[in-house]
């Protein structure tokens, strides 16, 4: 059942499944799938009304970076009709057809609190007084769980409009609007486009540090597929393989604002920055519609200052920051995350001290979030069936 009644969530109190999924996002979805296909009864618990809530907050304007083909969830392709780069309304469908074709049993508007040892197993304290447990608990609450605006110094002070990209919808509100937005990650850059698009009357891009960019697709090789064969080299020679490929591809941009990395791509990749996809923010660089600035550094009323020590003053500031995975609440007190509240192990593998826990989705690969979540997927499966949790190394 995709998306259950109030009255259908009490069965998260009646059964005692032998798995407990929090998050009914695309990684907890293929989880239970492949749990069940193993002969497992698994329940995904979401704390949204609905599955697939994240995706469905996302911008008007967002598609997959990575292609239908290889985006698909364990048994289940992604419809032809979708395109090659799916659109966040279809990948939405997408889940709502995927957990209705496994008939996943999904309870929503209920919020896990705590994630406990329990003997053998977990107990999860949850919303209205319900705890659960299980053998096997499968963490997917998500790499975006929490927005996160850095604690600039006179932030509060700012007269304009202030918001993180997660609020952001489309361009409609900002016609005619001088905007700010803040970071350059793929987030920013669309975001940027889009409100170039939607008639913004200037928009800049505050960058810290140069991303490397990547065509979305080159004479019908998506990058993807250069990423999934990254995965397989040496960090080392994809780095140095890397600059030519961009230079191949990518235009520099340095004397618009914008120059060329110094760091290694796949370094920074291992480091959690994704190479950003173009769709439109190089065209927009180059033609002056996206102005690159310098970091932000601080407000004050309404100014912003950068760390060139010049002064701006948008009307609208939008922080494509990032987010925080949120997991110190739900799981810090068991150690299993490292210094910045990553899992400390992901996929098969489970932490040390905590058989039966596992986690997807925390990660970003260059290989895609969705192949990278399936495969998971498969593989906590085969581990939990068997019974066979492997420590991380």
């Amino acid at each position: 059942m995709a998306d259950p009644t109030p009255a259908d969530q009490g069965a998260a109190t009646r059964a005692i499944p032998d798995a407990l999924v929090i998050g009914a996002g695309p990684g907890g979805l293929a989880a239970a799938a492949a749990l069940q296909e193993r002969g497992l009864r698994p329940l995904v618990l979401e704390r949204a009304e609905r599955l697939g809530a994240s995706w469905r907050g996302h911008y008007d304007r967002l598609h997959l970076h990575t292609t239908r083909r290889l985006s698909a969830l364990p048994g289940l392709p992604i419809p032809r009709a979708y395109g090659r780069w799916v659109g966040r309304d279809d990948v939405v469908r997408y889940l709502e057809q995927y957990a209705e074709h496994h008939d996943l049993d999904v309870a929503t508007g209920i919020e896990v609190t705590r994630v406990e040892r329990a003997g053998a197993g977990w107990e999860l304290p949850a919303t209205g007084g319900r705890v659960l447990s299980s053998p096997v608990v499968v963490v997917a609450t998500g790499h975006n769980h929490t927005p996160y605006i850095p604690d600039w110094t006179g932030r509060n002070t700012f007269s304009g409009d202030l918001l993180h990209a997660a609020e952001y919808r489309n361009a409609t509100p900002y016609a005619g609007r001088d905007v700010l937005v803040v970071g350059v990650g793929n987030t920013g850059a669309e975001i940027a486009v889009d409100l170039v698009e939607g008639g913004a009357s200037r928009v800049r891009l505050a960058v810290r540090t140069p991303p490397h960019i990547m065509r979305r697709s080159t004479a019908g090789w998506p990058a993807q597929a250069s990423g999934i064969l990254c995965r397989r080299l040496p960090t080392g020679l994809v780095d140095r393989l890397a600059p030519y490929i961009e230079r191949m591809s990518v235009p520099d941009l340095a004397e618009f604002g914008l120059p060329r990395p110094e760091t290694g791509l796949y370094a920074r990749v291992l480091d959690g920055a994704i190479p950003v996809q173009d769709v439109g923010i190089v065209d927009a660089v180059r033609s002056r519609k996206v102005e690159p600035v310098a970091a932000v550094e601080a407000f004050d009323g309404d100014k912003v200052r950068l760390a060139d020590g010049s002064d701006i003053s948008p009307e609208v500031v939008i922080a494509a920051t990032g987010y925080r995975r949120g997991l110190e609440a739900l799981v810090g007190h068991l150690g299993v995350l490292d210094g910045r509240g990553r899992p400390v192990a992901h996929g098969a593998r489970t932490p040390p001290g905590a058989p039966g826990l596992y986690f997807t989705g925390f990660t970003n690969p260059i290989s895609g979030m969705f192949r990278e979540m399936a495969i998971d997927a498969r593989r906590i499966a085969r581990s939990a069936s068997r019974g066979a949790v492997r420590p991380a190394a």
